[in-house]
């Protein structure tokens, strides 16, 4: 008899798992997600919002896909796991037996506590709940507050920029995403942001949300006494993992689902992956959560040859992420501190019209290259990781840029300038 396997969330993790375990098996798969019918690509959200796409357009596959693969689906919200009968219980009481359960319930939005925040127009933006919730809070709105930086914020901010609302970004560094990104990168971004017309109030923090009598967001007080009217209030501090459903169910959490090398939880059969899944054990340099689309792929890929009888551990390899500030194209590989230690050695170049950027971090005892984050000059992921994996040093590194380089094929490069920055910098050192 075969066995079943249920998957709980159909974000990219939970569908790669699904898709290798069909490849790989004939095990009976069913997939349970309260938040669509279909698997869609959450990324392309905004993208929605902003009129360039409908949410059709955001689903990979056709609709016949998942009866093709023998992949079965359900819409519902799972209230408890009882792992001791293997079997989950939906909102609606519905009772469904497994033998294997995958959890891939990914994020949502992490609020802090903050007065006012159950206001009626203050929200995060995680899911198609969330997209949905901004279309009604944002109708005929002119002003709009975010609170924290990085790329839900600077979605969010692009979003309501498209529609002419009015936006200011509450950030506590001096330059955005500072927690993440090295300060002259920070405050590249941070600039580049402002020239689109978005106020960014650096070193800020939010105080309190302030609403009406009606229960509607009215104004934010900073902790330095600043009032800000606004009809708008998102919540851009981050995400934390979806596991509140855990609570009463055996299964091991700390701020996500704890597992093991081979994304095993502490239950037998079962296992956690993408952005609810902690790693007890990580890689130096690389976080125990990784709430990003191609580390839940690879857990994915990885699940599914242990489930289908090949135990294999998950090896991230070197970091990976990319993504859009405006129109500024962003790729980081390897490690770039934002506050890096001493020994790290650091190069940055930007290009005189404060368009592009290299920032590139080694270490200072032997040069050896351990990261690069470049901005509006795209680079082969397949490039960089091998410059990674061979260890190479820094001189090396930006002599081989242009190999690495993926920009288009006429578009300017500008590997010579830094090359020559890097030499004049260089020369001085030694």
């Amino acid at each position: 008899m075969s066995q079943k396997v249920v998957i709980i969330g159909n974000g990219i993790a939970g569908v790669t798992a699904a898709r290798h375990i069909r490849k790989f098996s004939d095990k009976e798969i069913l997939i349970i997600s309260a938040e669509s019918e279909y698997f869609f690509s959450r990324t392309a959200l905004m993208y929605i919002y902003m009129g360039h796409m409908k949410f059709e357009h955001t689903q990979p596959y056709e609709n016949h896909f998942w009866k093709k693969n023998n992949i079965q689906l359900l819409q519902a919200f799972v209230a408890n796991i009882e792992v001791n009968s293997k079997k989950l219980i939906t909102q609606n009481g519905e009772e469904i037996a497994y033998d294997q359960l995958i959890l891939a319930t990914g994020s949502q939005t992490a609020f802090r506590g903050w007065e006012g925040e159950n206001l009626n127009g203050v929200q995060g933006l995680v899911n198609k709940q969330d997209l949905e919730l901004l279309e009604k809070n944002t109708q005929n709105i002119k002003k709009a507050v975010l609170i924290g930086g990085g790329l839900i914020g600077v979605e969010l901010a692009e979003m309501l920029h498209t529609r002419k609302i009015d936006v200011t970004i509450l950030i506590r560094e001096s330059g955005f995403w500072g927690n993440v990104l090295p300060q002259q990168d920070a405050q590249f971004i941070s600039r580049h942001i402002e020239k689109h017309g978005v106020e960014i109030l650096e070193e800020t923090e939010l105080d309190k949300i302030i609403g009406d009598k009606n229960n509607q967001v009215n104004a934010i007080l900073t902790k330095d006494g600043k009032e800000i009217s606004c009809d708008f209030v998102g919540i851009c501090t981050g995400v934390q993992p979806n596991i509140d459903f855990l609570k009463n169910s055996g299964i091991e959490t700390n701020r996500g689902i704890l597992v093991n090398k081979y994304l095993e939880t502490n239950i037998k059969d079962v296992y956690a992956i993408g952005d609810c899944a902690e790693q007890k054990e990580h890689p130096t340099h690389r976080k125990s959560i990784e709430a990003v689309w191609y580390v839940g792929r690879m857990m994915g890929e990885t699940l599914a040859q242990t489930i289908c009888g090949n135990l294999t551990t998950y090896q991230p390899g070197h970091w990976y992420n990319s993504a859009k500030f405006f129109d500024i194209e962003y790729q980081t590989y390897g490690s770039v501190l934002a506050n890096a230690e001493e020994d790290i050695g650091d190069f940055y170049w930007e290009d005189l019209k404060h368009e592009k950027a290299v920032h590139i971090q080694y270490a200072k005892a032997d040069e050896t290259f351990l990261g690069i984050n470049t901005f509006g000059i795209r680079m082969r992921h397949e490039v960089i990781d091998e410059y990674l994996s061979r260890q190479m040093k820094l001189q090396e590194v930006i002599s081989n840029l242009k190999k690495a380089n993926f920009d288009k094929e006429f578009s300017r490069k500008y590997e010579k300038q830094i090359q020559a920055a890097f030499n004049e910098i260089y020369s001085k050192v030694t």
